[in-house]
């Protein structure tokens, strides 16, 4: 894609597009303060650009029938999630639909370059299926912070070898195409707000528990970032003084105490010690435990497991409380691979948060579960780059 919308104004029909779908002119008309001479102008300079299309005939409003206006459907995303044990690769439209979706194991301790190649070999699979001619542009997420105007990770705890890589000047070169690239809790912020729980939400937290703890920060309707672009590194927030030891070299933290590898890791010290028959019946079977395991094991009515559970629950609800009280945000979305564990979990923050948090900012406040899982990211990958290309060059 060589073109880029000239103004705010075609900008901002462009995203109008993207989020609504086909619209006539007038009905673009009703959205934007333009005048209709202006935003004909407007109009006819996309179609110009390639970037819309002209896309049938519109429903009478009285007098002469227009064109519905669309996104031209050759345009393609691909929007990449990186966590800390897997990568999930997809392809979009324009209006960010998925039209394909590929999910691997991956380890990203083994270094940008190996994930790298992993990432490319999946893009290149989607491409060969006919999905995609070309990527328009890319959108990449990583589990660690991002100095987000170079596209670089910053000392990433849980990402070694990570730290200044170039993300976003490699993969252009790699693919092509422009490339933009964030926190992966940004992204699932992002996609949750474009098609998901929050999408009538201007302020809301998106909670990911995974193999680390993040939190997206949306602030009408924009990602807050922070200065540095850690912001929402809430796993780092000390819940235990002088607690375990931490990845950051800190020691208490969240993420040490409830995080998918700190749940595995209580899990099988319980199943060790007599505690669990359930958990010790699948440690024997598979030599080792995952939050998946613990959350078989409690919808079996495995008193240890929901423990572990609720304990968890009770520590992310302890940091959620002061996040609320700060923030008075409208919503706070749980999403990430631990979300398996499912309403128990749900249960436990919502217990915290209610009871530690003020009565004014929580009177109206739904937590809940994401709606897209694993497909959150990719789409808010997605949506960055869109982002970025549908604003003015």
């Amino acid at each position: 894609m060589t073109a880029r919308p000239a103004n705010a104004h075609q900008a901002r029909l462009l995203r109008l597009l993207r989020d609504r779908g086909p619209n006539s002119r007038a009905q673009l008309g009703d959205q934007v303060d333009l005048s209709r001479s202006k935003l004909a102008v407007e109009i006819d300079r996309l179609l110009e650009t390639g970037l819309v299309v002209a896309d049938g005939l519109a429903a009478s409003r009285g007098g002469r029938r227009s064109h519905n206006i669309r996104l031209a459907p050759a345009l393609r995303f691909l929007g990449v999630d990186i966590g800390a044990t897997s990568v999930d690769v997809a392809v979009t439209n324009a209006e960010l639909e998925i039209l394909g979706h590929l999910n691997q194991p991956m380890d990203v301790r083994d270094g940008p370059v190996a994930v790298f190649e992993q990432v490319l070999s999946m893009a290149a699979k989607l491409k060969a299926s006919g999905l995609a001619e070309r990527f328009d542009g890319a959108g990449i997420g990583v589990p660690g912070p991002v100095r987000f105007p170079e596209g670089v990770p910053v000392a990433p705890p849980i990402m070694p070898g990570w730290d200044g890589f170039p993300v976003r000047e490699a993969l252009s070169q790699e693919l092509g195409c422009p490339v933009m690239v964030d926190n992966d809790v940004n992204l699932m912020a992002m996609g949750e707000q474009h098609a998901g729980v929050a999408r009538t939400v201007n302020d809301f937290l998106c909670v990911k528990i995974g193999t680390g703890i993040g939190c997206g920060i949306v602030v009408g309707g924009t990602v807050y970032r922070g200065t540095t672009g850690s912001a929402g590194d809430i796993g780092h927030i000390q819940v235990e003084p002088d607690g375990r030891a931490c990845a950051c070299g800190n020691r208490g933290c969240l993420e040490a105490h409830f995080s998918g590898a700190a749940l595995a890791r209580d899990a099988e010290a319980a199943a060790a010690a007599g505690q669990s028959a359930e958990l010790a019946t699948r440690l024997e079977a598979a030599g080792r435990l995952t939050a998946v395991d613990v959350a078989a094991a409690a919808a079996a009515g495995d008193s240890c497991a929901l423990d572990l559970i609720r304990e968890g629950g009770n520590r992310t609800g302890q940091v959620i409380a002061g996040l609320v009280s700060f923030f008075n945000p409208g919503l706070v979305v749980i999403g990430g691979g631990v979300t398996g564990l499912g309403h128990n979990l749900l249960a436990a923050i919502r217990t915290q948060v209610y009871r530690q948090s003020l009565p004014l900012a929580t009177g109206n406040l739904p937590i809940v579960l994401g709606e897209l899982g694993p497909t959150a990211g990719v789409i808010g990958a997605a949506r960055l780059i869109s982002d970025h290309l549908f604003s003015p060059a």
